[in-house]
């Protein structure tokens, strides 16, 4: 499997060279969001703003205002926590087209608590006119920026960073509000976002070769979320549904699928893997995600809580099924 490294550094240059409409504002962690490339080519359409998020979404938005279109590159925590009256009021109440890419969407960082945006999407989704995207694989990096920039309004984008693997062909773009169909079946509908899908995966080939059959999508466009494709697999599992996300189970992917399930009645078993109602620790991703229960092996557990099968898939038969490279040792300087 393919391991693409910094994709969105050389991505937003490229895709900027002809847009001189678009700006990129940074705060203070330039290189560590990979906007460094674009400084570089682009240095009278960057601004350096400092530690001051909040000044920096008011700034956004008079930029707006002129018709520019900037791109706002910070961590995810710094972009939903510090700045969020600001973020609401002169950016989401007005619906100015200012595009937030958050990076280390939650457990991403061995930075703790003051890194790990675990509660992002839930704040974000109760904004009007807020678009909320995430990226699961390089070719999801690779596309955001079309995506966001098609959208009449404020755009907050989970980004990955540095190695990141390529899970999808990259002739097949991130499509706005349709999930990828990564397979068909009618045992168990799965949802996955961000770097969960790629836990997904493994397990759900491991599922099949015990004779499970999964409907796996893979989403990428967390608000709106109306994507008939979803109604359509969770409607024909056989024995429920499993949301799977890199955040807490209140507020995020888990969360809009219960909605969904309730309104449209749907009655089926959910169960939702993600962070539950606690803080994370600071460690490698690796780690956190199998401390947490947000890996493979969560998943073949869930799955087998529904079905009432105990269908014996190890560790093992996991690692056997990897689909991508492991990550580089994550550097404490880098957060």
């Amino acid at each position: 499997m393919e391991t693409v490294t910094r994709p969105h550094r050389d991505n937003l240059v490229r895709w900027a060279a002809q847009r001189p409409e678009v700006l990129v504002l940074s705060a203070d962690l330039t290189a560590s969001c990979e906007a460094d490339g674009f400084r570089d080519a682009y240095p009278q359409r960057f601004f350096s703003l400092g530690m001051a998020e909040q000044n920096m979404m008011g700034f956004a938005a008079g930029l707006a205002r002129e018709g520019f279109f900037p791109y706002i590159h910070t961590f995810a925590v710094f972009i939903t926590r510090r700045p969020y009256d600001q973020l609401a009021m002169s950016i989401a109440y007005p619906n100015l087209p200012v595009r937030m890419i958050g990076f280390l969407p939650g457990i991403t960082t061995p930075g703790g608590v003051t890194h790990q945006a675990i509660d992002d999407v839930a704040l974000m989704r109760v904004i009007p006119n807020m678009t909320i995207l995430e990226a699961g694989d390089a070719t999801d990096v690779e596309s955001m920026l079309d995506v966001a920039q098609a959208v009449n309004g404020p755009v907050y984008v989970r980004q990955l960073r540095g190695e990141v693997p390529r899970l999808f062909p990259a002739n097949a773009p991130l499509q706005f509000g349709q999930a990828r169909v990564l397979s068909r079946g009618d045992d168990l509908c799965v949802l996955s976002s961000g770097i969960c899908t790629e836990e997904a995966m493994r397990a759900t080939a491991a599922l099949a070769a015990c004779g499970v059959s999964i409907s796996h999508l893979h989403v990428s466009t967390l608000k709106p979320f109306d994507d008939p494709q979803i109604s359509a697999a969770i409607a024909g599992a056989r024995h429920g549904v499993i949301a799977m996300e890199n955040h807490s189970i209140i507020g995020g992917l888990g969360a809009a699928t219960a909605e969904r399930m309730a309104e449209e009645g749907i009655g089926k078993r959910l169960i939702r893997i993600g962070l539950r109602d606690r803080y994370a620790h600071g460690a490698s991703r690796d780690y956190l995600m199998r401390e947490y229960g947000l890996d493979a092996m969560a998943l073949v557990r869930a799955a087998e809580d529904l079905t009432g099968q105990p269908l014996e898939i190890s560790e093992a038969d996991l690692a056997a099924v990897r689909l991508g490279t492991l990550q580089a040792a994550d550097k404490t300087e880098d957060l």
